[in-house]
């Protein structure tokens, strides 16, 4: 099990991750060993709310493949451990940022006194522009 919070857990049957090799750091060592993570993470299945799946998926983007599956690739360290590590730990985090619920927009209306400010520098902004072409057919 995978916690995301106190009351949320993963079940790590949902995950499957496989291991490629990886360009970058290594050295000699990249041509040999696999040490790039592909975690793949079955959102469908998962037990996640709805809105909170729905949120996922649109923050997730591009990441989310066909059947509801969402891919992470890690390949920035030089270890199998650590890219495992580090896709797991952005899979938490992606999961923690669909947790929190969009604040609703509030409707508001503009003060008259900003109204009144913004027509006055919409008047001030036209003669100016107006004393320039005045001034030009002078010539």
């Amino acid at each position: 099990m995978i916690y995301i919070t106190d009351r949320i857990a993963l079940d790590e049957q949902l995950i499957d991750e496989r291991f490629v090799r990886a360009s970058g750091p290594g050295g000699q060592n990249v041509n040999k060993a696999s040490t790039a993570v592909e975690l793949r993470f079955d959102l469908a299945a998962a037990s996640l709310p709805e809105d909170v799946k729905a949120r996922l998926k649109d923050l997730a983007g591009s990441k989310m493949i066909a059947d509801g599956v969402l891919a992470i690739d890690s390949r920035e360290h030089r270890t199998q451990s650590a890219n495992r590590v580090a896709a797991r730990a952005r899979l938490v985090a992606l999961i923690q940022q669909a947790l929190v619920k969009p604040r609703q927009r509030r409707k508001t209306r503009p003060t008259s006194g900003s109204r009144e400010r913004r027509l006055s520098g919409k008047k001030l902004r036209s003669e100016v522009k107006q004393a320039r072409s005045r001034r030009g057919n002078d010539d």
